[in-house]
């Protein structure tokens, strides 16, 4: 509030739109590029198709034109090579003030096309005696919302404000890392860095200040995962399950219906190691849709009961949990392992059956959606709690699974979203992290291709010789809150579409404004083969397992993110047969959605998608990325392309934690301290897994 420029309107201002409170904030806030303006164009040189470009000359004269909210002020501006036109649409008795014609400016902007004349809308003006602030080589840009700019508070103000920030107080930033970093990799101070963020002195200056300041977030991040994660080892004992005995025996030799894949037997293996050793298991389990996740999870849960406990699985919709537990009872068949169900659809009846068999211990596998984290749940002695589709359950629900115990069960995490390894590192870096990457015998890649929305008669031909073939379809669209209206309305246009154009088969549809017994009794129609064509929202995204569905059609297209793509592609493909996508779009689309579009024909690797996601999107947007507790906020890594500089923090994390694993060296006062204040927490979210 006090740095000169600032003031308390603005302070309020920059608290509620960017977090920016003190001037450690503001130093902070850093640049989402640079721009050279080192160099001025001529007003003859000047197209509607430049980046940025700057100019020296002066305002001939003001005019405004126009009524009400169509006003605008133009400013004639030459250089004596040419004329052009600065416009503004607000402040305009601000700028008649404050600019005199005649008086030399230096302009800075980016020119439009405007009919037949070029213009540069809202530049950035400045007295020809300020070239050395302004003009004298890389000028940042920040990032600024819509409050902020009709306050004036743009990309400008901010350069201004650390400007005066870095200028006035004449200071040295106190160092953020112990000098034996900064000096085995050879970095520049922090006060450096913060300095040639904001105003580099060159190219190579500014990329030095770049690598600095990643390897500080990324380090401190690392830091704070490994630390925790060293912790709950140290702290946390499990309960050891050193026996294989009857149920894990008699299924894998009687009951099993495939031979594991390598993967699955490397996995099981890991899972197997972390419950015998004496320490909680905290591990994620990665895997494609359909690589057989479920039946390692069951593997897992039948250790717990060889050791006398009970295990439960824990689902995000009653759907997938109805899903699990045919799948299980199906995989065990006649075997002497009790499984039983609890969503919110179990009766008071059920319940009260059901409820005492759990605390006795009769129950040996309880699966079930968030009724499992109920009060009124207790177990005798739950040793293994397996989470599925994790990133649809917050951290605080998974964690009362815990105050269940005497002790800590083991966890099994799993997640069929591909999660790419820089991700994973900081997301989950403080769980052990197994990946199943093969899929099981006989699946044949499903066949992805791309069709425009004109087309539509040749692709509900191709529908009808697959229905011919016995096969079912399934057809998505999207569900969007800000036009959820809109879409329902389109999907049930569809529906009716779909009913018109297959009259011989029978369509049903399932969404999510129907009742749980609605839904239910329509899903049950496809799942048994009633219904050839299911017409849907995304609520059938997660687990829904129809082997006889050969087909996805997804209309909009374009509306959806490449790993939600993924997901719905991984509705067929799992019975024996050639399976297909059709993914439907309109014509006109962004570059940046045809290559999402030419990602999915072109591969059904979830992992390079899942990459690719990463880098179109940024961490800031993929799913999960909120679930880490407090979420992962990064101002300036980009886990895309700095997966470098995170393998280097990360090990140099990990050899001051081998050395001393609480910080507690005078030397570390330092990390410990810059740890604290970074990652102030109520709750040590780290030990719930």
């Amino acid at each position: 509030m006090y740095l000169p420029g600032v003031g308390p309107k603005r302070a309020e201002l920059l608290k509620k739109e960017v977090d920016v409170v003190s001037f450690e904030d503001l130093l902070y806030y850093f640049p989402y590029k640079h721009i050279d303006r080192s160099r001025f164009y001529r007003v003859s040189e000047i197209t509607g198709d430049m980046p940025y470009i700057q100019l020296k000359g002066r305002i001939v004269f003001f005019d405004t034109v126009g009524e009400g909210r169509k006003k605008r002020l133009i400013g004639k501006f030459t250089d004596d090579t040419g004329t052009i036109d600065l416009v503004w649409f607000q402040g305009l008795k601000y700028i008649t003030d404050k600019y005199r014609p005649g008086t030399e400016y230096i302009v800075f902007g980016r020119p439009k096309a405007f009919g037949h004349s070029v213009n540069i809308s809202h530049p950035e003006i400045d007295p020809v005696e300020n070239a050395p602030q302004v003009a004298s080589g890389l000028t940042p840009l920040y990032h600024t919302t819509e409050l902020m700019k009709k306050a004036f508070l743009h990309s400008r103000a901010i350069q201004d404000m650390q400007y005066t920030l870095l200028s006035t107080l004449d200071w040295q930033i106190p160092e953020t890392l112990p000098e034996s970093i900064v000096t085995h990799f050879q970095m520049m101070s922090v006060s450096e860095a913060i300095k040639n963020i904001h105003f580099p002195e060159s190219a190579q200056t500014l990329q030095a200040a770049q690598q600095r300041l990643k390897f500080d977030e990324l380090f401190y991040i690392q830091l704070n995962i490994l630390r925790t994660a060293t912790l709950r080892r140290n702290k946390l004992s499990g309960v050891a399950f050193r026996r294989v005995g009857d149920a894990f025996h008699t299924f894998y030799r009687d009951y099993l219906p495939f031979r594991l894949t390598g993967a699955q037997q490397r996995v099981l293996r890991e899972i197997h190691a972390d419950m015998k050793s004496g320490q909680q298991m905290n591990r994620l389990l990665q895997g494609d849709v359909g690589s057989g996740k479920t039946l390692v999870a069951l593997m897992a849960m039948l250790l717990a009961v060889d050791n006398g406990f009970q295990a439960c699985m824990m689902a995000p919709t009653e759907i997938l949990a109805n899903q699990h537990l045919a799948t299980v009872k199906e995989f065990l068949k006649d075997m002497d392992v009790r499984v039983e169900l609890l969503t919110g659809s179990t009766t008071k009846k059920q319940r009260s059956a059901l409820l005492p068999a759990v605390a006795s211990g009769e129950v040996d596998i309880l699966i079930g959606t968030h009724a499992l984290i109920e009060e009124t749940v207790v177990f005798k002695a739950l040793g293994m709690a397996v989470i599925d589709e994790q990133h649809r359950f917050g951290v605080a629900q998974r964690s009362r699974l815990w105050v269940k115990n005497q002790f800590v069960p083991h966890v099994l995490v799993m997640t069929a979203t591909p999660i790419p390894r820089t991700l994973a590192m900081t997301l989950y870096g403080d769980l052990d992290v197994s990946v199943i990457d093969e899929l099981p015998p006989g699946r044949k890649p499903i066949k992805t291709v791309h069709r425009y929305d004109t087309k539509k008669a040749a692709v509900y031909e191709f529908l009808r010789s697959e229905i011919r073939k016995g096969r079912q379809v399934y057809v998505v669209y999207p569900l969007i809150e800000e036009s959820e209206n809109l879409d329902y309305k389109n999907l049930e246009e569809g529906f009716e579409t779909f009913k018109k154009v297959f009259p011989e088969y029978r369509v049903c549809m399932v969404h999510g404004r129907m009742k749980a017994k609605e839904k239910d009794a329509e899903m049950q129609r496809f799942v048994g083969g009633e219904a050839h064509i299911l017409v849907a929202t995304t609520v059938i995204e997660v687990g829904v397992n129809v082997p006889n569905a050969s087909v996805m059609v997804i209309e909009s297209a374009e509306r959806f993110g490449l790993a939600q793509l993924h997901q719905l592609r991984g509705r067929v493909g799992r019975g024996a047969e050639q399976s297909y996508c059709i993914l439907i779009s309109s014509y006109k689309l962004s570059n940046e959605t045809r290559k999402r579009l030419e990602i999915m024909v072109r591969t059904n690797n979830g992992f390079e998608i899942a990459e690719e996601d990463l880098k179109l999107r940024g961490a800031g947007d993929l799913e999960g990325t909120q679930q880490s507790g407090d979420g992962l906020f990064l101002k300036i890594a980009n886990l895309a392309h700095d997966g470098e500089i995170l393998q280097r923090a990360r090990r140099t994390a990990q050899k001051i934690l081998d050395n001393d694993p609480d910080l507690t060296k005078p030397e570390h006062k330092l990390l410990r301290d810059r740890l604290n204040s970074l990652f102030r927490r109520k709750m040590n979210w780290g030990l719930i897994s």
